[in-house]
């Protein structure tokens, strides 16, 4: 084998962990591939729509008929629209099966899709963390919140997280840049719900990845909220802005475009991986790249592909299929139940620019000894503001009339959406479909996964409730609607590689290195044992940092 094909550490995937495995590996001294099978997009350079306004768009942001046509799959979100269609995957090129309806929206270029997240970051907490052993779903987490606190601490640094602290055991405070500000209607519903609540229940400001001080190499958040076409300001965390720029300034990092990893490379006799084998994209030629380490950071759902057509020869499920445990437990979020009014009163006040954040609720359900009729728990994420020039108003719907009414803004509306947790069900599942094939001719997903009573119960609540706060809060005309709760919608995917206690039910230990080959390390979604109901992208940089510490160190021990 070539020397150049040979690295200290491999890490798969260029995403929010992915990038995170190559700043702490490379910044420890390891010469580290890092493998990403799409094209490559550079800060600031290929940010080809960040500066552009509305009307340099061809359909003004929209969608098409063709788009729809192309894209079966991500016309059924947000996602689908012309102003970074190329973000993401085409579904035609990269099919899956959908055993049950799976809403999959993927991102393969590097950066993953840190450059398209909705950037909300929390930490989980112990009451996360001890769930599972609580209530009897899934198994235990090896790890609890003291394992990882100074990991958040060490993530939040870099990232550059900001919010408030607020004091609450369900959602750990963390090392926060200046929290942005409310509007002045989410203020004052905030101070409402808390007295009637006797703060049990409390409105706060979104904590998010944007910057609101600037850190070295980035500059603060310029409140533009068009983050999801990347930053030429460096404002939020993306792996272009942050973790890719400390990975390359060591002179330790080399990037791998168009790198489809097809499988961890096993060798029997010593029970460890050796590398990997890559498909390459562009020419369909096959190579191997050896290392002594290897990160699986593809994404939940790819690195779970990339196990199980991995050390067949032994494992005829995969590599980490010992405990069968891989490819199942598949978790998200369910989401799509939301309530919304308007408020009066306030047609005199207004804000500043077009914030990239907004208000959340933390969980407040199956806490403090209270119990429902469904286990865990759900959180808010919502927004009060004026409405723009878009909105109709049926009474000047011609001429200069309603040029004139668009010139102010709107009433004030205040709506908000829950996030609820799924269990970690073994039978939400996914396989390989050796019947269908992707563009390179590699078998896709099976993906085998649904709601069940648990989370249709809450999702009872989860309307009851919002309606309740805002109507308590004073918000007019509250309407609710359980609207659609498909799971992959929350693009949370979590499970299919879960850590645990014991090899016999789960696919990795605690420091995230798969039981079967312990210098295979995983420390994307897939090593989620539990969903908690908090976006869970924090936790994979925390992860990440952690074993990657870890890997480093039985490295040097000479014991992976």
């Amino acid at each position: 084998m070539p020397e150049s094909n040979v690295y200290d550490a491999i890490v798969v995937g260029s995403g929010i962990s992915g990038g995170w495995a190559a700043k702490e590996l490379t910044e420890k001294g390891l010469k580290v591939l890092m493998l990403e099978r799409g094209r490559n997009i550079e800060h600031i350079k290929d940010y080809v729509s960040a500066t552009k306004d509305p009307w340099e768009f061809p359909h003004r942001g929209g969608r098409t008929q063709q788009m729809i046509n192309d894209y079966p799959v991500l016309k059924r979100d947000y996602p689908l629209n012309e102003t970074n269609l190329d973000y993401w995957v085409k579904d035609s090129e990269c099919p899956y099966t959908e055993v049950k309806r799976f809403d999959w929206f993927r991102g393969y270029h590097v950066g993953g899709r840190s450059l398209m997240w909705g950037r909300q970051s929390y930490r989980l907490s112990d009451i996360d963390f001890e769930a599972n052993i609580q209530d009897g779903h899934g198994v235990d987490w090896p790890i609890r919140y003291r394992d990882i606190a100074p990991w958040y601490d060490h993530a939040e640094k870099h990232a550059g997280i900001s919010g408030s602290k607020e004091g609450l055991p369900q959602l750990p405070d963390g090392m926060f840049l200046p929290p942005m500000d409310l509007t002045c209607v989410e203020k004052d519903v905030a101070a409402r719900i808390k007295a009637h609540y006797k703060d049990s229940r409390r409105l706060i400001i979104g904590r998010t990845a944007n910057l609101t001080a600037a850190i070295p190499g980035r500059t603060q958040c310029q409140f533009r909220n068009k983050c999801w076409l990347g930053c030429p300001f460096g404002g939020y965390f993306s792996t272009q802005s942050s973790t890719l720029p400390s990975a390359m300034a060591t002179g330790n990092l080399t990037l791998r475009p168009y790198s489809i990893v097809t499988r961890v490379i096993y060798d029997k006799n010593t029970k460890k991986a050796s590398g990997v084998e890559v498909l390459d994209a562009e020419n369909n030629k096959t190579y191997e790249f050896k290392a002594k380490i290897v990160f699986l950071n593809a994404s939940s759902l790819n690195t779970a592909w990339i196990l199980l057509n991995s050390a067949n020869d032994i494992w005829p499920e995969g590599l980490g299929s010992s405990s069968g445990e891989l490819g199942h437990n598949l978790m998200d979020h369910h989401l799509g139940v939301r309530a919304g009014g308007w408020m009066e009163g306030y047609e005199d006040k207004y804000y500043y620019g077009r914030r990239p954040n907004g208000f959340y609720i933390p969980r407040f359900r199956n806490l403090n000894g209270e119990k429902r009729e469904y286990v865990r728990g759900f959180g808010y994420q919502g927004g009060g503001s004026r409405q723009g020039w878009q909105r109709d108003v049926a009474e000047f719907n011609i001429g200069t009339e309603l040029k004139d009414v668009l010139t102010e803004p709107g009433h004030w509306t205040v709506g908000m959406g829950g996030f609820g947790e799924i269990l970690p069900y073994h039978e939400n599942k996914v396989t390989l479909d050796k019947t269908k094939k992707d563009k390179w001719g590699l078998n896709v997903l099976a993906i085998d996964c649904e709601l069940k009573d648990n989370e249709k119960k809450m999702r009872k609540d989860m309307l009851g409730d919002a309606i309740e706060m805002l109507e308590a809060a004073g918000v007019k005309d509250v309407k609710g609607q359980d609207g659609d709760g498909t799971p992959g919608r929350g693009i949370h995917e979590m499970g299919t590689a879960r850590m645990g206690l014991d090899p016999k039910s789960s696919v990795l230990n605690k420091w995230n290195q798969v039981w079967d080959a312990p210098n295979v390390f995983i420390t994307d979604g897939a090593c989620m044992t539990s969903a908690s109901c908090v976006n869970p992208s924090l936790t994979y940089m925390a992860l990440t940092a952690r074993a990657a510490d870890h890997a480093f160190s039985e490295l040097k021990k000479g014991n992976i």
